[in-house]
């Protein structure tokens, strides 16, 4: 199984936690995700606006979409239940972390980190951190009386919310104000075979 990803990637990172939580062995390719178009034609062929994560099968299929993929390799693991409705509140977090959480949190970080400075900048960034707010808000308010985000138990909901929210104040939030929110990710950090969004150096792959 080969893996196209990038380390700068919250996005990759959440496969990456869960590839090594469930001891599944691939070959990582490290994409340039911002001239994935120039230096990874072949890349295109398996995702078509050069996005990542990608993940591609023995026999040739591809899936991409981090919730996708994580969906589809907790199959059978603890991380994702057989029961109906404790799948569907799985994936109502996921949902909310790609429709809410995502759009605000991860894209102040990343206009932080890698746009050009300046008054547009600014304004974008203000304007995506206010509703990043109200998603840790909502967060906040969801874990004052719960260990996860789901069933007290930790899932790919729980994977899927950590690394933006681990590094949302790279994005100008302070996350003072969510201490049910910063306990969670305490909790997410010691669960057992846990390893850490790392953006630097090597990253093994078991």
């Amino acid at each position: 199984m080969r893996f196209y990803s990038n380390r700068l990637s919250g996005n990759c990172y959440k496969v990456r936690l869960l590839l090594d939580l469930l001891g599944i062995k691939v070959e990582e390719v490290e994409i340039d995700i911002f001239r994935s178009r120039e230096t990874h034609p072949d890349f295109l062929a398996r995702s078509p606006e050069g996005k990542v994560p990608v993940i591609e099968f023995d026999d040739g299929t591809v899936l991409a979409e981090s919730g996708a993929i994580l969906f589809h390799l907790a199959c059978g693991s603890p991380y994702l239940p057989d029961a109906a409705l404790v799948r569907s509140e799985i994936l109502q977090w996921m949902f909310f972390e790609q429709n809410q959480h995502e759009p605000s949190v991860a894209v102040a970080r990343s206009l932080q980190l890698y746009s050009e400075p300046g008054l547009e900048r600014e304004v974008s960034i203000q304007a995506v951190r206010a509703k990043g707010q109200r998603a840790l808000g909502t967060m906040e308010r969801h874990l004052k009386e719960r260990e996860f985000f789901v069933r007290d138990f930790f899932t790919i909901a729980d994977i899927a919310l950590y690394p933006y929210t681990r590094r949302a104040e790279e994005g100008g939030f302070s996350l003072q104000p969510y201490p049910a929110v910063r306990s969670w990710l305490g909790r997410v950090e010691s669960v057992p075979g846990f390893v850490p969004f790392v953006t630097e150096g090597p990253v093994e792959i078991p």
